[in-house]
């Protein structure tokens, strides 16, 4: 029974029947959301929030972006699916439309994140036999300490978190973590010649939004292609304008051979997800290998188009520079005792919480809560704090003073 002092009965109504109909794989913070617009988000009660957590950037245009929901609207009265045994106008225009955005020969269209990560993991293993010769079941799949690509069996195979893996075994083979952020412990796992890919986040966002050295990635991508190793970018939570750049890899002028895109690939509207390669690597997939029902759905292409549309008309990427930086120095200038790093890019960032209580982040958002911002612990004493990028100067400063305020529940 979820009994909350500072919840109204309405909310309670909703939290008890979500814990006895729902399955318990999340714990949320107790708020009940029905609207939001913009950078704000309303309960059932009508009061209104910061959202700081952007549903994980999948809301970087803002919620309900007008232009969104309109292409929506106007798909949604036309065509929604046809499954991808036939062609579709809409389609046609999707894969013109982001192969030319981000300067790739052509795109593999799927619907969420984990899907897309798993579509470009299945490419580099069939370019690693078919074009790098690699012999047959020998290729290997580098990826990074700490890393999160999602849930699905195979792709926490190669998590290291425990609570990601405990009693979900056996685990699929040919993978082999590197720690993230040593250019010398890649360089040594680059020597085995049945490396077929490096699969990387540019910044760690679940792990707690860690930026990596500057120049890490640029060598990373540099020491990939001397070893004809692929330089797989998961830019699903780090991509579309959030870290100031339209692509987190942009940072270093890395271009990758697989590019994963996700989340607000549709402005939060519903699940798209992207694979970008050039030729050489998605042709090595042929019909009938891989596919999925609604992947590149009319729908979703046409809420996809305009959601990049709209990225870069309201210059968001430059946007999200200029908050962010102004976000930080905020926070680093309160010194607070318990606030012991703050870190990130554009507008995706984190503070670490020092404090003797190991609830204290969670706390500390229950706070934020009651004082109208929404933000969410991760791994225990890391708190991000991510709006979406249509954010002004005086709301961050509204911001600012609803943490500065909130954070005395640490002292």
């Amino acid at each position: 029974m979820l009994i909350t002092s500072s919840i109204s009965q309405l909310t309670q109504q909703f939290l008890e029947k979500e814990e006895q109909f729902g399955a318990h794989n999340y714990h949320p913070l107790p708020v009940v959301l029905s609207r939001g617009e913009g950078v704000f988000v309303r309960d059932v009660d009508g009061k209104r929030y910061y959202d700081f957590l952007s549903a994980y950037s999948a809301v970087n245009q803002g919620h309900c972006h007008p232009k969104i929901i309109e292409a929506l609207m106007q798909q949604a009265q036309k065509l929604t699916l046809t499954s991808r045994a036939f062609h579709s106008k809409v389609l046609a225009e999707y894969t013109e439309f982001i192969t030319r955005y981000f300067g790739y020969d052509k795109v593999l269209p799927m619907n969420t994140g984990v899907e897309a990560v798993e579509t470009a993991l299945k490419l580099a293993r069939r370019w690693s036999y078919e074009v790098k010769g690699i012999e047959e079941n020998k290729a290997k799949i580098l990826v990074c300490s700490e890393n999160f690509h999602g849930r699905t069996l195979n792709v926490i195979s190669f998590s290291t978190d425990p609570s990601a893996r405990k009693n979900f075994g056996p685990f699929m083979t040919g993978y082999e973590v590197v720690e993230y952020n040593n250019i010398t412990a890649l360089q040594k796992a680059l020597q085995d010649r049945n490396v077929a890919a490096l699969l990387i986040e540019p910044i760690q966002g679940e792990a707690g939004v860690v930026v990596p050295d500057e120049g890490y990635l640029s060598k990373a991508a540099a020491m990939c292609k001397d070893a004809n190793v692929l330089f797989i970018a998961d830019e699903i939570q780090t991509g579309l304008a959030r870290t100031g750049k339209m692509l987190a890899c942009d940072h270093e002028q890395v271009r990758p051979d697989i590019l994963i895109l996700g989340k607000a690939l549709s402005g939060g509207v519903l699940p798209v997800s992207a694979v970008l390669a050039d030729d050489e690597i998605m042709l090595t997939i042929r019909p009938g290998e891989h596919g999925s029902t609604y992947g590149g759905n009319p729908l979703a292409c046409s809420v996809a188009i305009a959601a990049l549309t709209v990225l870069k008309e309201e210059g968001m990427a430059e946007n999200a520079t200029v908050q962010g930086e102004y976000l930080r120095s905020e926070l680093s200038a309160m010194n607070h005792p318990h606030i012991s790093v703050v870190r990130g890019k554009g507008l995706l960032n984190a503070i670490v919480i020092d404090h003797p209580n190991k609830e204290a982040a969670w706390e500390l958002c229950m706070t934020l809560k009651d004082n109208g911002l929404l933000a969410k612990p991760t791994h225990g004493d890391k708190i991000r704090f991510a709006p979406p990028l249509v954010v002004t100067r005086a709301q961050i400063d509204d911001c600012i003073s609803i943490i500065r305020r909130s954070l005395q529940v640490l002292s």
